[in-house]
């Protein structure tokens, strides 16, 4: 049984689908060594630059096998990623003889039908459908374009949330019985207590005091960093006006990498801050590398993220697994993901996130509840259970093959 996988993005594990990438393959690693070669599956993992092998755990297994190839254009662009998904990748899985091919994220990969590799494609969202100003050029068009077609060949689609699958359904058309919803998890760094030591040392490293608010996630104008914002400055201007007052009202402190020249798709938070007269009240971090979230989420007195829209949400469920108190919106896909273990604010009204934010500050068996509810909600997660799917779609598709041979020799 050879099993192809796209790994292309473990060349950039920072990101949502790097995560998942990166995840995903360490558990099967797992699996895989824990089966002490009873497993005959080989694995072939494509990719567009190598990896370090600390980042799957070490060394790989001897029934994996890495392909790193590019197409004559090299510049890591749109162009070179749709020669690469379209034009070469299925060339190497058909060279390699792959009986099956997991797509890790949506692309315009399709394999041909002659092959009889089956196809699974794992759909994180629809953005660029739901929301046109991400297709500002014509390369971008024609990558969306080639996408849609890339999802509709695929012969089994997986979504990381019940919202996706919807979406699927009502804006690409796709068959409700050709999709399946595997919830993803989070990293396993944030699963880990952290220690007194390791907290000391990002409050330093940033200058914070424990028990700031906190979001992150990425400063994508539909995450609302605008809105967490605006109501942080509603939520300072109560506390003068109220008689019921909070004795201070902590920072907010914002994570995510400032990218101006990509308005308006993101928020500049720094122009934001000032214009609202709160440069001193709000902490900009910009880029967190990922070992330091698990301690910037714990020293935090509640994690904020009323995004307008998301695949899944891997923030709120970080902030869970840290037992944080979370605020998020019921838009998309975070109400299956934070369930009753968060509170809920709406988007659109910036008074809302702000009276649901001092709800949470100003009560203390509120805060205790919702940490309780969310270290255990973040336990219905696992990457084991994704894989293990995944795996008996793998055993499926080896038992359909040994009842073909046998059927060819009985002819």
């Amino acid at each position: 049984m050879k099993v192809g996988i796209n790994a292309s993005f473990l060349r950039k594990p920072g990101t949502g689908i790097g995560q998942v990438s990166v995840n995903f393959l360490k558990k099967l690693i797992e699996k895989e060594r824990a089966s002490k070669g009873v497993s005959k599956t080989q694995y072939f993992l494509y990719l567009e630059e190598d990896f370090p092998n600390k980042l799957l755990g070490g060394r790989l297994p001897r029934n994996f096998k890495k392909r790193i190839f590019l197409p004559a254009w090299k510049r890591d662009d749109l162009i070179r990623k749709i020669w690469w998904e379209k034009f070469c990748l299925p060339g190497k899985i058909r060279r390699d003889g792959c009986d099956f091919f997991f797509s890790l994220y949506q692309s315009p990969t399709i394999i041909c039908q002659n092959d009889n590799t089956k196809h699974l494609m794992l759909v994180h969202d629809l953005i660029p459908k739901l929301f046109p100003q991400y297709l500002s050029n014509w390369r971008k068009k024609l990558y969306w374009k080639l996408t849609e077609k890339g999802i509709g060949g695929a012969d089994k689609i997986w979504t990381v949330s019940k919202r996706s699958e919807k979406d699927l359904i009502a804006h690409l058309k796709i068959a409700a019985e050709k999709i399946a919803t595997n919830y993803i998890d989070v990293d396993e760094i944030f699963r880990q207590k952290v220690s007194k030591a390791e907290s000391q040392r990002v409050l330093k490293k940033y200058g914070l005091k424990k028990g700031y608010i906190y979001t992150g996630g990425g400063l994508e104008v539909r995450k609302n960093a605008e809105g967490t914002m605006r109501a942080y400055k509603m939520l300072v201007d109560y506390n003068q006006n109220r008689s019921v007052k909070l004795k201070e009202v902590p920072s907010l402190v914002v994570s995510g990498k400032l990218l101006p020249q990509l308005a308006p798709l993101v928020t500049d938070v720094e122009v934001l801050a000032k214009s609202l007269k709160l440069k001193k009240e709000v902490k900009l971090l910009g880029f967190v590398p990922q070992e330091d979230l698990p301690a910037l989420y714990h020293n935090a007195s509640m994690f904020v993220y009323p995004s307008f829209y998301e695949g899944f949400g891997l923030p709120v469920l970080e902030a869970l697994s840290q037992g944080i108190p979370t605020l998020t919106s019921k838009k998309s896909s975070l109400p299956e993901v934070g369930n009753d273990a968060v509170l809920y604010a709406n988007p659109d009204d910036v008074e809302d996130i702000a009276l649901t934010m001092r709800n949470i500050l100003l009560n203390d068996s509120l805060r205790k509840a919702l940490q309780e509810r969310g270290l255990g909600r973040s336990q219905k997660f696992s990457w084991d259970s994704f894989v293990d799917r995944f795996l008996n779609i793998v055993r499926e598709k080896e038992k359909s093959l040994k009842k073909g041979k046998k059927r060819s020799k009985r002819n």
